[in-house]
């Protein structure tokens, strides 16, 4: 079969090639340092629903059909690599501070509900019987028990050992714009794509995300259980559990590409997530980093053909691991000649060729 070149080794990139070599391809994965960038710094949410708002019903309906491939995908991919690919079976709960936090979950949930998507609304209370941890603060909020996770650098261990055992070569060295290689080449190089082929110009955009990564120590409260996804006077922030600590995020800013993470990020992580989880003053800080999330005009991947031999698959912004197995499944449709729908294809933007 025809060569295939995936340009980028985050999640996108490993799934897809990973996928394309069970297909049959010979591929090729070029990154100059796979398995790193955002991929590495994220958060691991498999989260559509607590992820909806209303105007993204079309990237709801897209997250939700990936969610229902994750566990199988797992599975498989644990028995392939040889190792666990960190998915993480306990669901998420959203909780809310103030009142105008509490009022912001109710318009989700009555808003998930006209999508036939209902979820449950608890009082503080009722919270705390599910996560202990939660602090006097968290006046109330929504259980989802769907919305899963995963420790991403597992995943992304995984993902590369997978690739390498089904013949991915993997070389080590960036892909310079006007590059070609024989057969196709696919696209996934993250908030750096725009600059590799002039149809993506203006439509991949670095978003930068800053996280910490939190240590449990002895005789501090336990991790939760579940993910735990707040509001914090109008703030989102998020906390997801690890294998012995916590994972803590995330600030959205655009500043081009800016990987540092700065002081007032830490803090404003720490101080928000300390309202909703007091126990965490004991534990230790072990990391504090930021990512470029891949960010798209209007917030969807951009998955399809670009020319006659180049596909592209990015602009996943905040949910490139949850979209990964669903990415990875229209990319090799595409190879064999298949069509993805309207809502990721660049020709939404008049930015195909043939």
């Amino acid at each position: 079969m025809e060569d295939l070149v995936v340009v980028g080794g985050g999640v996108i990139g490993l799934s897809c090639a990973w996928r394309a070599a069970q297909a049959g391809r010979h591929v090729t994965l070029r990154d100059p340092a796979p398995a790193s960038g955002s991929s590495w710094v994220a958060g691991g949410m498999l989260a559509p629903v607590t992820e909806a708002w209303p105007g993204e019903e079309g990237l709801l309906e897209l997250g939700l059909e990936s969610l229902e491939l994750w566990p199988a995908f797992a599975e498989e991919l644990s028995a392939a690599a040889g190792q666990p690919a960190g998915l993480h079976p306990e669901g998420t709960v959203v909780a809310a501070t103030g009142s105008g936090d509490r009022a912001e979950l109710d318009a989700l949930a009555g808003h998930l509900a006209r999508l036939g998507r209902p979820v449950e609304r608890l009082s503080g209370r009722e919270l705390r019987r599910l996560e202990p941890g939660l602090g006097p603060d968290v006046r109330g909020g929504l259980s989802v028990p769907g919305d899963l996770s995963v420790d991403n650098r597992a995943l992304l261990a995984a993902l590369r050992a997978a690739a390498e055992k089904a013949g991915v070569v993997m070389e080590e060295r960036a892909w310079e714009p006007g590059e070609t290689a024989p057969g196709t080449v696919l696209i996934c190089a993250g908030a750096h794509s725009a600059a590799l082929h002039p149809g993506l110009a203006g439509l991949v955009r670095p978003v930068k995300g800053e996280i910490l990564r939190l240590t449990h120590r002895h005789g501090a409260f336990p991790v939760p259980t579940r993910t735990v996804r707040a509001l914090v006077d109008g703030r989102p922030v998020y906390l997801v559990p690890r294998p012995g600590g916590l994972v803590v995020g995330a600030t959205q800013s655009e500043h081009g590409f800016d990987t540092e993470p700065t002081v007032g990020g830490v803090r404003d992580l720490l101080r928000d997530a300390e309202r909703i989880l007091p126990g965490i003053a004991e534990y230790a800080l072990a990391e504090a980093a930021a990512g470029l999330r891949p960010g798209s005009p209007d917030n969807v991947p951009v998955v399809g053909r670009l020319d006659g031999r180049t596909l592209v698959a990015t602009g996943h912004s905040r949910n490139g691991i949850l979209l990964a197995p669903l990415t990875a499944r229209l990319v090799v449709g595409l190879l064999g000649g298949g069509a993805v729908p309207a809502a990721v294809d660049p020709a939404r933007f008049g930015r195909t060729g043939t």
